[in-house]
């Protein structure tokens, strides 16, 4: 598998792991629910363990908003699919503007790659 596989791979990782804790992170109710906290505390773990590997290749501030933009992203599709919370059209645009921005990086700063 090519390194580049490998590193995108452990970052998509840790962005899913991410997402999945913060899901976790509401359904604790305050940390007053175990499973849910400890579910949320593992992704947590996990998804940070995974950007520290995906930080080997990719410079920090290119890994770091790849992980928060996509993150910002999928947690509110999950927060308007799952949890039923509202987004009205500013935040869509908004969240349009994040992806274009992700793009942007990804397929014309020279300095996603190491």
């Amino acid at each position: 598998m090519s390194p580049a596989v490998t590193t995108y791979g452990a970052l998509g990782l840790a962005i899913v792991l991410e997402v999945t804790g913060t899901t976790y992170l509401q359904k604790s109710e305050q940390f007053t629910k175990l499973v849910p906290t400890i579910v949320m505390a593992g992704c947590y773990l996990c998804s940070f363990y995974l950007l520290s590997q995906a930080l080997k290749t990719i410079p920090v501030g290119i890994a770091y908003a790849i992980w928060s933009g996509l993150g910002i992203v999928l947690i509110s599709t999950v927060g308007y699919v799952v949890l039923r919370q509202p987004l009205d059209r500013a935040a869509v645009i908004g969240l349009g503007f994040i992806v274009v921005g992700v793009v942007i990086v990804n397929l014309f700063s020279k300095s996603a790659a190491h």
